[in-house]
């Protein structure tokens, strides 16, 4: 059925939180938004929220789904239906499964299974329950990767591309020794192994990865393809965004790097875990910090899609932002980002019923259904 009334709930509307709404929608598209008495037959809310379906940009899920232990490979269309079916109960209507171009750091990250995988998540896109879209990630070291990604933007299998640069010394890593702790422990790299990664680094930037980028640059911009840049930090960095064309700034890993991404007018991304634990795992620049600072644009989950739910309540329960601002950047905010504003990410006439009411139960939002184009696709009892 796509065809319902929503009676007796709280829409959480761009610019208000509209009390005791009636919401129509009429084959999979919101066609009214009232005040009226409510409608016969229709659902009652019992006075719970009724947000737009979270549009999640940035998330990693996928390889944690496809690779649950280092080198331990699941079959992927199980994992991508598991994880899709969870997406629901977490109110994520529409995803970027966030796909990492890395030669030798991790088994997913190869170039050949990076791109096997893309075709995967594009073929099996067709029957899952939310609108499920591929954020390529470029560590732009790996110069090897450009045919994958060139090929897959012709093909129109790639929404979104993020520029990153994991080398030690910036970015996410101040120097070697945190790059090793990191992958070492997260992916059971042995030192030795690591080494020969950082030396592959080095030699990629002495053969252009210049030349890389700008390949990738144009012809994302040829075929309408949103990019954005990864860890970013510092004001010359943003500096750099801006004459490429890059609209984001994913996880700035400090304040004055945000505060020139604000001033350039290039969003900025932040990840609801940092915000929800109270800072970031790299000890870079905390979410919430950035937000009250008014250099936060957008919410992605990052690595933990469940964590948007009880970020935004937890920012409109700390006073920082209304209720509908804080919404607005793990939907709206993002679905502009990615040219989809038109779509999704908002309740307003005409868009589609991308939909999820959430009640508090022990003091904490709880998801009670959720609705992609229309369709119940979770309902919690």
């Amino acid at each position: 059925m796509t065809s319902f009334v929503v009676n007796n709930c709280r829409a959480v509307l761009p610019d208000q939180v509209l009390e005791n709404a009636v919401v129509r929608v009429e084959e999979g598209v919101i066609v009214g938004i009232s005040q009226e008495d409510p409608v016969g037959g229709g659902i009652d809310a019992e006075g719970c929220w009724l947000l737009p379906g979270f549009v999640d940009m940035h998330s990693d899920a996928v390889e944690k789904a496809v690779e649950p232990r280092p080198n331990t490979r699941f079959p992927t269309e199980v994992a991508l239906r598991e994880l899709d079916r969870c997406l629901a109960g977490w109110g994520v209507t529409t995803i970027f499964h966030s796909l990492s171009f890395a030669e030798m750091e991790i088994g997913l990250r190869s170039n050949g299974m990076a791109a096997g995988l893309i075709e995967e998540v594009v073929e099996l896109s067709r029957s899952l329950r939310v609108d499920t879209r591929v954020h390529a990630r470029f560590e732009v070291t790996d110069l090897g990767a450009v045919e994958h990604l060139e090929r897959l933007v012709r093909e129109g299998k790639i929404a979104l591309l993020s520029f990153m640069d994991h080398s030690p010394g910036q970015g996410q890593y101040r120097d070697v020794a945190a790059y090793k702790a990191f992958y070492g422990k997260t992916y059971a790299m042995s030192d030795a192994d690591l080494d020969r990664v950082l030396e592959r680094k080095s030699a990629a930037k002495l053969e252009g990865v210049t030349g890389a980028i700008e390949r990738m640059v144009a012809v994302c911009r040829e075929h309408g393809v949103a990019m954005a840049s990864h860890d970013d930090d510092s004001p010359e960095r943003i500096q750099w965004c801006l004459r490429e064309g890059l609209a984001m700034s994913e996880f700035p890993t400090n304040l004055e790097t945000a505060r020139a991404a604000k001033t350039a007018g290039i969003r900025t991304c932040l990840g609801a875990p940092n915000l929800v634990r109270g800072g970031s795992q790299a000890g870079n620049l905390k979410a919430l910090t950035a937000v009250e600072d008014g250099c936060g644009d957008i919410l992605c989950s990052d690595y933990l899609p469940q964590s948007l739910l009880h970020a935004v309540f937890l920012l409109e329960s700390k006073g920082v932002l209304t209720l509908s601002e804080a919404v607005a950047m793990a939907t709206l905010a993002p679905a502009k980002a990615t040219g989809l504003g038109d779509l999704t990410g908002s309740i307003e006439p005409f868009k589609r019923a991308d939909l999820v009411l959430v009640r508090k139960l022990h003091g904490h939002p709880d998801i009670v259904r959720t609705w992609s184009r229309g369709r119940e696709v979770y309902r919690s009892c």
